[in-house]
C-alpha cells in the first residue's frame, strides 16, 4: 500500500538522531522528487538531443548514395544506347536530341510519398576519346574539354568516376552530382575499346526535398517522442519517491548497528528493496483497480436492491395472503444473493492479496476429487443430477504442491458450476489425467455449452449466464475465484466447449515433484 501521513519509517533511526519533522520531510520527498524528474529528463533530452543530431546528419548522405545508385544505373543504359546507335568507333548522338527536347518539355504530376514532382531535371553528355563533348543534353557545353573532369577522366581509362560540381561556384545550393562511364567500341574490329564515355547528373537540389521532408518527420518524432517521455517521468518521479524513502529508512538502520553482520544486513535490504517494489507497483495500480472494483459491485448489488425496494413498497399495500408470500420469499431471495455476492467478494479480495502460498504440500489428486464430489453428491441428488468420477490410468499417489483447502473449494467451484447448466436427469463427470510433469482435473457436463461470444469472457469477475433452469445469473465471482486459485499455484484453469456437446472446465496444475 503506498505511504500514508503519519506512518513511521520501516527502520527507525536511533534516538537523539535528531528525526526531521514533518514539513522537512515533506520538504525534503519534494526535493528527491524534483532531482529525479531533472535528472531522468536531462539525461532522455540529451540522448535524444545526440540521437536526433547524428540522425539528421546522415539523412542527406543516405539519399546520395541511393541518388549516385540510381544515377549508374542510368549512366550504363545511356551508354549502351550510344554504343549500339555508333559503328566502328564512330559515336552517333543524333537521336538523342530530339529524346531530351521531348523530356524536359514534358510537364507531369508525380506525388512521392507526400513530395511533388513536375519535371525531368536528368543531364547527360557525351564525350568523345579526348574528352570533347560531342552532346550536352542542355546544349549549354558543345566543344567543350571535358577530359579533365573527375568523373570522365576515370571513364576514359575505364574506371568508375563520379563528381559533384555546383553550376554556381560558390552556392552549394546548385551543386549536381555526376556519374561517368566508359563507351566502347563493340565491332569487331574494335575489339572493345575505349571510344568516348557518358557522363549523366542530377541536381541535388531536386531530392534535396525529399531530405528536408525526412527531417521535419525526424523532429516531430523526436517532440512527440520527448512530450511522451515528458508524462512518463511526473508520473515516475511521483511513484518512485517512497522507494528511496525506504532505503533512506535502511542507511539510518544501518547506521544504528553496533556490530556489522554482512547477512544479517542482506537480508534487511532485500526486505527492504521487495517491500518497496510491492508498494510502488501497488500504488500505480491500485487506484484504477479498486475504481473498477466500486464500480463492477456497484452495478451488481443494484439490481437485488431494487427487487427489494419494489418488494417492500407493495408489502406496503393491501394484497391476498399468497402475493404477500410471494413478495417477502422474493426479499428473501434478493437479500440472500447479496449476502453471496458480499462473501464471494470477500474471499476473492482476500485470495488475491495473497502473493504466494504460506505453506504447500503435497495434496493427493484423487482422494481430493473424491471428497468434492462426495460433498457435492446431495446437492446433485436433490436437482435430479449425478455425479461421478470416471476411473482411469492415473495412479493415486498423484499429487500436486499447494493448498488442500483452496484446491478442494476450486475444484467444488467448477462441479458446482457444472451442475448448475446440466439438465434434468444429467450426469457431471470428473476425471484426473496425470502427466510427467502435470495434473489436470476435468469436469465435463450436458449442458447447452458457452455462446460464442461468452467464450473470452467466462473467468471475469461479475460475468455470468442465465442458468437454464431458473433463467437466473450467479454472482460471476465462482470462476474468477477458480482463476485465482489456479495462479496461485502456478497453474491455469480453462472452460471450453467439449466436441461431443456441454462443457469441459479444466484445472491443470504442477505435479508435486516428490509424488511424481
Amino acid at each position: 500500500m503506498p505511504a500514508q501521513a503519519g506512518m513511521e519509517p520501516r527502520y527507525s533511526a536511533p534516538s537523539g538522531g535528531g528525526a526531521a519533522t514533518p514539513v522537512a520531510s515533506v520538504g525534503a520527498l519534494l526535493t528527491k522528487r524534483t532531482r529525479i524528474f531533472i535528472g531522468i529528463l536531462v539525461a532522455y533530452a540529451l540522448g535524444v538531443g545526440f540521437l536526433m543530431y547524428r540522425q539528421l546528419g546522415d539523412i542527406d548522405p543516405r539519399y546520395r548514395e541511393s541518388a549516385e545508385e540510381s544515377l549508374v544505373e542510368t549512366a550504363y543504359l545511356m551508354a549502351a544506347l550510344v554504343e549500339h546507335a555508333s559503328s566502328e568507333g564512330a559515336l552517333r548522338v543524333d537521336a538523342l536530341e530530339p529524346v531530351f527536347r521531348t523530356v524536359y518539355a514534358q510537364r507531369f504530376k508525380a506525388d512521392i510519398y507526400g513530395v511533388e514532382k513536375t519535371r525531368v531535371e536528368l543531364r547527360m553528355t557525351v564525350v568523345d576519346r579526348w574528352g570533347t563533348v560531342i552532346f550536352d543534353s542542355r546544349s549549354a557545353g558543345l566543344g567543350a574539354d571535358h577530359s579533365q573532369w573527375h568523373d570522365v577522366y576515370l571513364a576514359l581509362r575505364g574506371q568508375y568516376g563520379a563528381r559533384t560540381s555546383a553550376d554556381i561556384d560558390g552556392d552549394p545550393r546548385t551543386s549536381v552530382m555526376y556519374v561517368a562511364v566508359p563507351i566502347r567500341d563493340l565491332s569487331p574490329a574494335g575489339g572493345g575499346a575505349i571510344v568516348g564515355a557518358v557522363s549523366v547528373g542530377k541536381p541535388v537540389q531536386s531530392f534535396g526535398q525529399f531530405v528536408e521532408a525526412a527531417r521535419r518527420k525526424t523532429l516531430l518524432l523526436g517532440a512527440t517522442s520527448v512530450v511522451a517521455v515528458l508524462l512518463l517521468v511526473i508520473i515516475l518521479s511521483v511513484w518512485l519517491v517512497r522507494p528511496f524513502g525506504v532505503l533512506a529508512d535502511y542507511v539510518r538502520y544501518v547506521r544504528s548497528q553496533r556490530s556489522f553482520s554482512l547477512p544479517r544486513l542482506g537480508r534487511r535490504a532485500l526486505g527492504a528493496i521487495g517491500a518497496a517494489y510491492d508498494e510502488m507497483r501497488d500504488a500505480l495500480a491500485g487506484r484504477n483497480y479498486v475504481a473498477d472494483y466500486v464500480q463492477t459491485l456497484t452495478h451488481e448489488v443494484k439490481g437485488p436492491l431494487s427487487a427489494i425496494r419494489g418488494a417492500a413498497e407493495l408489502l406496503q399495500e393491501p394484497m391476498p395472503e399468497v402475493d404477500r408470500v410471494r413478495f417477502i420469499a422474493n426479499i428473501a431471495r434478493e437479500t440472500q444473493r447479496i449476502q453471496e455476492l458480499v462473501d464471494r467478494m470477500l474471499e476473492l479480495t482476500a485470495l488475491e492479496s495473497r502473493k504466494s502460498l504460506d505453506r504447500a504440500v503435497p495434496v493427493p489428486i484423487a482422494a481430493l476429487v473424491a471428497e468434492a464430489a462426495a460433498s457435492a453428491a446431495p446437492s446433485a441428488q436433490a436437482r435430479g443430477l449425478t455425479v461421478v468420477v470416471e476411473a482411469g490410468a492415473t495412479p493415486a499417489s498423484a499429487a500436486v504442491d499447494g493448498d488442500a483447502f483452496l484446491l478442494l473449494r476450486a475444484v467444488a467451484n467448477l462441479i458446482d458450476n457444472a451442475l448448475d447448466f446440466s439438465p434434468l436427469g444429467g450426469k457431471v463427470t470428473i476425471e484426473v489425467v496425470a502427466h510427467a510433469r502435470t495434473c489436470h482435473i476435468v469436469v465435463r457436463d450436458a449442458g447447452p455449452g458457452i455462446p460464442e461470444y461468452a467464450e473470452g469472457k467466462v473467468f471475469e469477475k461479475f460475468y455470468s449466464l442465465a442458468r437454464p433452469a431458473t433463467a437466473k445469473k450467479s454472482t460471476g465471482l465462482g470462476l474468477s475465484f477458480v482463476k485465482e486459485i489456479a495462479e496461485l499455484h502456478h497453474g491455469r484453469a480453462t472452460l471450453k466447449n467439449g466436441a461431443e456437446g456441454g462443457a469441459v472446465a479444466t484445472l491443470s496444475l504442477p505435479r508435486s515433484p516428490a509424488a511424481a
